[in-house]
């Protein structure tokens, strides 16, 4: 007769188990520590790709012209909700920065001429509006989900970009990379 006997299931006990994913971790949090300093600085600033633009009432705008300025450019659709809702604090950092170097320029993606006047009928803006035929902007930066905002620097270089809406703070926070921030208010 063949006696089997009962045993238990060799378990590992806890310590052997915990101690690969604790050297994972602190392998984790050292790259982290290491990266993390890094992650917040941005890539150098690149030049800004040479653009022309001109707004509906009739302004030229380029590298060249906006020399010395910050520039925001904003990337929109008249069928963008989160466009509609930010365009307000747009335009009053416009009203707010536009004598302080600030040039916005709030460049409509592939919409006529027709159904953005209409829009901006219903919706003014005291932004310069930028049509997509009337620029090589909206080609340059991608420009396929809305909103967008690319800062350029008083240099001519691309200081930073956001893509979707992110509210006010945000907005103001991107310009700061650019050099605008409340500082300017004393000049």
């Amino acid at each position: 007769m063949h006696k089997t006997s009962k045993t238990t299931p060799k378990t590992t006990p806890a310590p052997a188990i915990l101690r690969p994913s604790l050297i994972c971790l602190l392998i984790l949090a050292t790259l982290c520590a290491i990266a993390g300093p890094a992650a917040g600085k941005t890539k150098p600033k690149e030049p800004a790709p040479r653009f022309n633009a001109t707004t509906t009432g009739g302004e030229k705008f380029n590298n060249d012209s906006v020399k010395g300025k910050v520039v925001l450019l904003e990337f929109w659709t008249t069928w963008c909700g989160y466009c509609l809702q930010e365009a307000g604090f747009v335009d009053r950092i416009n009203d707010e920065y536009a004598k302080k170097g600030l040039v916005i320029l709030a460049i409509n993606v592939g919409e006529s001429k027709k159904t953005v006047k209409k829009y901006l009928e219903q919706h003014p803006r005291s932004t310069r509006i930028v049509l997509t035929d009337d620029t090589n902007l909206a080609a340059m930066f991608a420009a396929k989900s809305y909103p967008i905002y690319v800062v350029i620097d008083r240099d001519g270089n691309v200081a930073g970009e956001q893509r979707g809406a992110a509210g006010e703070k945000a907005l103001r926070d991107l310009l700061d990379r650019g050099g605008l921030d409340d500082e300017d208010d004393d000049k």
